[in-house]
């Protein structure tokens, strides 16, 4: 990935702008105020809600997503904001900015999330793109969410845990950009039973694919229908071969060194498809399979078997498959900025509608950092990728917090922009760290029951 710097002299003044923010809030120039009120003009808000209308609602809810804070939090700063602006303050009693909160359609989330992204998609410049051609990453994660009796009927807790001691999980699989590291688009699903693995949740988000994308995931997605489903429309891919697939170098046509073409045949009919659209993938696929190596200094070398559409092998050689593929572990980075960085790991909220609405919040405030860190790239020559995340977040918070992350100063967003650059991540390819901890828990024994029995024996 080269840094060229794009010539043109017009960057600095529009990332200025869309960056811009009033009166303390977040985000509020980088989104189209009348674009939430057109798609909330249906909505009827009663007038014990004037403090809270749909744009507030927006911006309070962002804010407390990016603060990790609770309602009552909110509300607190939004009087503070409303007093130092000489204006009336609502009650301290949460209750309103909860039930305008509860009015606020999913819908309205999701498509400014989606938005955020593809807006920026556009104007992403070539030299952080393949071949002139984006990069997407596909993979999913698990949430968890508090334990209440609508979140445990939609999305229940593993049979492993006793009832009253576990915690409702959700499965969310994502697509995303390499090139800004923006959440494209994101698909929800219960932890388990039929439909709800990460295929199932993958066939949602298709859409997302276009003709000249580039696919990149693990050997999960490593499959004939999604392989073949992505040469129907154009899209090339590279995933590692899936485990309980064969292969063999000496069959099929070879054109290196364990380097050949392979034919896959259609399996059997999977009962999610309907017959026409079984019918509608070949009966084979031809695909490309090859055998890279991932060497780390002070490691043994590490062998694995990729398959790709790139059937060229003196325009797409080994290598550059090899450093092509090694960008999936930024979907993995990205995913941990968004779960533990963002909070999202343990969602708070008490109903399936409010767990919905909580993650697309925490996607838009993730995409909307995503596109500062863009706008500071272009503005200093840099790649996003080598841009600290967590950096970007503390001093957005920092400048809201001082009420200086708005549009009075240009200075100021001059130096954000700057400041932001000035931290590098560095460069870790093929990275893998032990799923291990090193400070214990403290020293309670676990759950094994309700709650409610163990205040039961106490008393007694």
């Amino acid at each position: 990935m080269n840094n060229n710097a794009l010539g043109k002299s017009n960057h600095l003044k529009s990332a200025v702008a869309a960056i811009k923010s009033s009166d303390g809030l977040p985000f509020q120039s980088s989104l189209s105020q009348n674009e939430i009120v057109s798609a909330v003009a249906e909505i009827e808000y009663r007038d014990r809600y004037n403090f809270y209308p749909p744009e507030m609602i927006v911006w309070l809810f962002l804010s407390q997503k990016l603060e990790n804070s609770t309602m009552d939090a909110t509300v607190a700063k939004f009087i503070a904001l409303r007093l130092s602006q000489g204006s009336d303050a609502p009650s301290s009693n949460t209750a309103a900015y909860s039930q305008a909160l509860s009015k606020l359609p999913e819908a309205l989330l999701s498509n400014l999330a989606r938005n955020s992204a593809k807006n920026l998609e556009k104007e992403i410049p070539e030299s952080w793109l393949f071949n002139n051609r984006p990069l997407k990453l596909m993979d999913g994660t698990t949430v968890s969410m508090p334990d209440t009796s609508e979140n445990q009927d939609a999305y229940p807790q593993p049979d492993s845990q006793a009832e009253g001691v576990g915690f409702p999980i959700a499965r969310m699989v994502t697509v995303s950009s390499f090139s800004s590291g923006m959440v494209l688009d994101l698909a929800v699903g219960a932890y388990s039973g039929k439909l709800t693995g990460e295929h199932a949740l993958l066939r949602q988000l298709l859409h997302n694919f276009e003709k000249g994308d580039i696919a990149i995931a693990d050997s999960y997605y490593a499959s004939f229908f999604l392989i073949a489903y992505f040469m129907m429309i154009g899209v090339d891919f590279i995933f590692p071969i899936h485990a309980a697939r064969n292969y063999d170098f000496r069959t099929g046509i070879r054109i290196g060194q364990k380097d050949h073409f392979a034919e896959w045949t259609k399996p059997a009919k999977p009962e999610w498809m309907t017959q026409e659209e079984y019918d509608s993938y070949p009966k084979k696929i031809l695909v490309r399979e090859l055998e890279v190596e991932k060497k780390r200094k002070g490691y043994r070398t590490e062998k694995m078997i990729l398959v790709t559409s790139f059937l060229d092998n003196k325009t797409v050689t080994k290598d550059m498959l090899n450093i092509l593929y090694s960008y999936r572990w930024f979907v993995e980075l990205d995913l941990r900025s968004i779960k533990e960085t963002m909070n999202m790991n343990i969602l708070k909220g008490k109903t399936p509608e409010m767990v919905i609405k909580e993650m697309w919040c925490c996607i838009l405030a993730y995409n909307l950092i995503r596109k500062t860190m863009a706008q500071a790239a272009i503005v200093h020559n840099k790649n996003p990728r080598e841009l600290s995340f967590t950096h970007t977040m503390n001093l957005i918070n920092s400048f809201r917090d001082q009420m200086i992350f708005s549009e009075i100063n240009e200075f100021i967003y001059r130096t954000l922009l700057q400041k932001i650059v000035q931290i590098k991540v560095g460069n870790r390819p093929n990275r893998r760290e032990p799923r291990v901890v090193k400070r214990r828990p403290k020293a309670f024994p676990r759950m094994q029951k309700p709650r409610h029995q163990y205040k039961y024996k106490v008393a007694a």
